[in-house]
């Protein structure tokens, strides 16, 4: 299902046929090294992995993580949308792309029309996002979309060191 366009891109939600997109994306180092390691060791393992993660999401809160779809070509490029996780107590911005495409503006055009869309069609009040605190490019991404930093600690279910942001949406 189509949530948003932007110039060059349309958000939608993720299925279970794009399990090999995301089989890909969540083995690829930027994401391990960044994000963690899911555990999805097959095509199958993804395909469970979205249906009970964004698929039902999406169903319970009516949003997810959306596939970032290249308008030109309809070529998937990354993940980016809104996630509940149980260790935040505000829903946050989540995002990751191929490394093909890092450094041509689509994680910020597709976060900044994320953004966008809680707020104004979601009404959510406030937005947190989350980062490692190594990963420089994403601390820059979360500042030029407004959010600000309120504290470092660690979250399950990994226990990694984790930089947390918030913006206030009203």
């Amino acid at each position: 299902m189509r949530i948003l366009d932007t110039a060059r891109l349309t958000l939608r939600t993720i299925a279970p046929d794009d399990a090999a997109f995301y089989y890909a994306l969540v083995n690829d180092p930027t994401w391990i090294e960044h994000i963690g390691d899911k555990g999805i060791r097959s095509v199958e393992d993804a395909r469970a992995a979205i249906i009970d993660g964004p698929c039902a999401m999406q169903q319970r809160l009516g949003h997810s993580l959306y596939v970032m779809e290249r308008k030109r070509d309809g070529q998937p490029l990354g993940l980016c949308g809104l996630i509940k996780r149980d260790s935040l107590p505000e829903v946050d911005i989540g995002y990751a792309i191929r490394p093909a495409h890092f450094g041509q503006g689509y994680t910020y055009e597709a976060a900044a029309a994320v953004v966008a869309y809680a707020r104004d069609v979601l009404g959510l009040p406030r937005l947190m996002g989350i980062t490692n605190p190594a990963n420089t490019v994403s601390i820059n991404l979360l500042a030029k979309l407004g959010l600000t930093f309120i504290e470092h600690k660690t979250l399950p279910p990994d226990n990694r060191p984790t930089n947390i942001y918030q913006l206030d949406l009203r």
